[in-house]
């Protein structure tokens, strides 16, 4: 039993790392305080939730040093971080500090040599602008990013997108290449409802042989998502849900979901 405030675990939970310990996977947990995304919502229950889990695997929680969510970094599983700086530079979650102070701070935390920054879009939503529903990585050369479905001059979002691919095309791998971009098109009608809806393809989970992903009950945009998944994903089952109940809380699968990698 622990005392949860909400559903979302990507943000509630330790960030689970994988460490070589005299040539033995040995699993790790660290995190970023949370603080009820710089506190917008009660979180007295769901700050305790990493410590709880980190107790309860008898794992030490490596603390970080800074406030923030799990929501808001995207790893390549080779040493490269991807993050908006809207919800991390943000005097609502890590005060006094700047991007190159939180960057250090995240690149410790992870285990990470490297940093992409994108904007993100800070009061616009609940948690400042997430990276899991802008973009992610379908793997270490290939970055997969949210796009509207219409160009809505009032929409700030749709901003959002345009620079967030802009500065994705501009990065390079680790190896100095350009990354191949892969844009997802989000539904043009859905059948949620609600002010936080998220509508987006981008918060998919993958999991062992499979991408759990969302679809809003528009066909041909769901379908095309699909395609576009198991293009990248080739080796899994694309399983799409009806999240309707979780995009109208402002998440999807991603946001309430946490993976723990295995160590033998």
């Amino acid at each position: 039993d622990a005392p949860v405030d909400d559903l979302w675990a990507r943000n509630t939970l330790p960030n689970f790392l994988v460490r070589d310990n005299a040539g033995l996977r040995e699993l790790a947990a660290t995190h970023a305080i949370f603080n009820g995304w710089g506190g917008k919502q009660i979180h007295d229950g769901d700050t305790q939730l990493a410590g709880i889990v980190a107790q309860r695997l008898e794992l030490q929680l490596l603390a970080s040093g800074l406030v923030g969510e799990g929501g808001g970094v995207e790893v390549d599983g080779q040493g490269t971080v991807l993050a908006a700086a809207g919800c991390w530079v943000n005097d609502n979650r890590n005060p006094g500090m700047s991007r190159d102070d939180v960057e250090k701070a995240l690149l410790a935390m992870l285990g990470a040599e490297r940093m992409i920054w994108v904007d993100g879009l800070a009061g616009a939503d609940i948690t400042d602008g997430h990276i899991d529903t802008l973009a992610r990585f379908a793997n270490p050369s290939t970055i997969v990013v949210d796009a509207p479905a219409n160009a809505d001059p009032d929409d700030p979002w749709v901003e959002v997108a345009a620079r967030t691919l802009e500065l994705v095309e501009a990065a390079r791998t680790a190896d100095g290449k350009p990354y191949e971009v892969v844009e997802v098109v989000q539904p043009t009608s859905i059948r949620g409802s609600g002010d936080d809806f998220l509508a987006t393809y981008m918060n998919y989970y993958v999991c062992n042989g499979a991408v759990i992903a969302p679809e809003f009950g528009d066909e041909v945009a769901d379908s095309a998502a699909r395609e576009v998944l198991a293009s990248l994903f080739p080796d899994r089952e694309i399983v799409q849900l009806n999240i309707d109940a979780l995009a109208a809380g402002g998440g999807g699968i991603h946001c309430a979901t946490q993976q723990q990698p295995r160590t033998s």
